[in-house]
């Protein structure tokens, strides 16, 4: 480090469509091997743990995580964000709202506000309240009613008249016998 540079706050990183669920275990198994193992392997974080490294850290995201979410008091919950992931196959889009109010049922509106939006303003330094009208303008219902009449149906993408090639092992081991 040069001397007398300024001293510029890193950013946490993300893992984006990780999942929240496993945390809480590789938390307390990191530290477990950290308290264990450190002294033999050189390891040294100083007077941190290895899970307040990572809490410091490590911004992590979920698109539909129960398990997670129930497991909130083991996490830290300024660092977890909720993500729609549209338009992959991960994500529960066109129900994403309503698959998320069934994870969320319980949850104080506190953590809820922090999952859906303050802490992803927080991190991202961007407010999408101020750049889409006001926050009246942002719920689900005001984003819906914003296209009227759009099919947002669940269908399936094969054409009248277009084979589709099977996606199962044994359809692909067939097809690879006639190639």
């Amino acid at each position: 480090m040069v001397t007398g540079a300024p001293q510029v706050p890193r950013s946490p990183g993300g893992l984006s469509e990780g999942g929240i669920g496993w945390i809480p275990y590789f938390l307390e198994r990191i530290d477990y091997n950290y308290d264990r193992h450190h002294l033999w392997t050189g390891q040294d974080y100083g007077d941190a743990l290895p899970s307040e490294v990572f809490n410091r850290n490590v911004l992590t995201c979920f698109i539909d995580d129960r398990f997670g979410v129930a497991s909130r008091e083991f996490l830290e919950m300024d660092n977890v964000m909720w993500e729609c992931d549209y338009p992959h196959s991960d994500s529960t889009w066109p129900t994403a709202p309503e698959t998320l109010a069934e994870s969320l049922d319980g949850v104080s509106d506190h953590d809820i506000d922090r999952i859906t939006h303050l802490n992803a303003m927080r991190h991202f330094h961007y407010d999408p309240f101020t750049a889409l009208g006001g926050k009246e303008h942002c719920t689900v219902g005001s984003l819906r009613a914003q296209v009227p009449g759009r099919d947002v149906s669940i269908r399936s993408q094969a054409r009248e008249g277009v084979a589709r090639r099977g996606t199962l092992a044994s359809d692909l081991a067939a097809a690879a016998s006639h190639d």
